[in-house]
């Protein structure tokens, strides 16, 4: 007799314990009745009805899921790897518990299809420069497509971007040409700038003889104060040697 209500003792106490739950801050506890939803409870202390109601826990931290590297065909049809980290977390409980069988898996089946199918939109150079944007069109139609689960995103960020051995030598290859391009352009403007200086002095100088009389006169003076013993060969212009000569011509008709 005392066997059969110590047993009965044990199970009363059993079921007492199993219908008193204690939920934390960040959890939430979904509860069916006979199987219907009937509310949403915590945190805090929750009783349940033994055999009747049953709780599911829901976790409202943010959950970091890595995406794993997925194959893509970019739109220049450059194959790349691409892995990358979705921030999330559960806004409405009873959504992600009545309307997703699994909704982390869900979660992260949708990432990755639609990792592929954004980045396929792109070129390469697209996807290496513009990865704030495309995170940012990410995030948006994530969010969207779970919305319906009570599941907000909050953050996508994609980590790696890998190309094959070929692939990284044909940009080096490119970032090197372009270098050169720009060496090139910037040597052909600075000898533009030149040219136009030249040309700009030999005017200003073919319109005042004098300023090409001192011209001479300093290139001497620097000749000179170089130390250096040296032969100069100074041509004059004609226009101070012609008094000279058309003094000399007369001379020489009357001999």
């Amino acid at each position: 007799m005392f066997g059969f209500i110590g047993v009965l003792v044990f199970f009363a106490a059993a079921l007492l314990f199993s219908s008193v739950k204690v939920l934390p801050e960040y959890q939430r506890g979904v509860v069916l009745t006979l199987g219907r939803y009937t509310g949403t409870k915590g945190p805090g202390l929750v009783i349940l009805i033994p055999i009747v109601q049953r709780m599911m826990w829901v976790d409202l931290r943010v959950t970091v899921m890595d995406v794993p590297p997925q194959d893509v065909i970019s739109r220049d049809n450059v194959s790349v790897r691409v892995n990358a980290v979705v921030y999330f977390r559960v806004m409405e409980p009873d959504k992600s518990v009545l309307q997703v069988a699994d909704f982390y898996q869900a979660t992260s089946q949708l990432a990755q299809t639609r990792l592929r199918s954004v980045l396929g939109q792109h070129e390469l150079d697209e996807i290496l420069s513009q990865r704030d944007s495309i995170n940012r069109s990410l995030q948006l139609i994530l969010d969207e497509a779970t919305d319906p689960w009570g599941i907000k995103i909050a953050n996508v960020e994609i980590k790696d971007v890998d190309l094959n051995e070929t692939m990284v030598r044909a940009i080096a290859r490119q970032a090197e040409a372009e270098r050169e391009r720009r060496a090139k352009v910037i040597h052909a403007e600075g000898e533009l700038q030149a040219a136009e200086k030249l040309r700009d002095a030999a005017a200003l100088l073919s319109q005042q003889p004098q300023a090409l009389q001192l011209r001479y006169l300093q290139t001497l003076a620097d000749m000179s104060s170089s130390g250096k013993a040296s032969t100069i060969v100074f041509p004059l212009p004609l226009d101070l040697i012609k008094p000279l000569l058309d003094g000399i011509a007369p001379k020489s008709e009357s001999k």
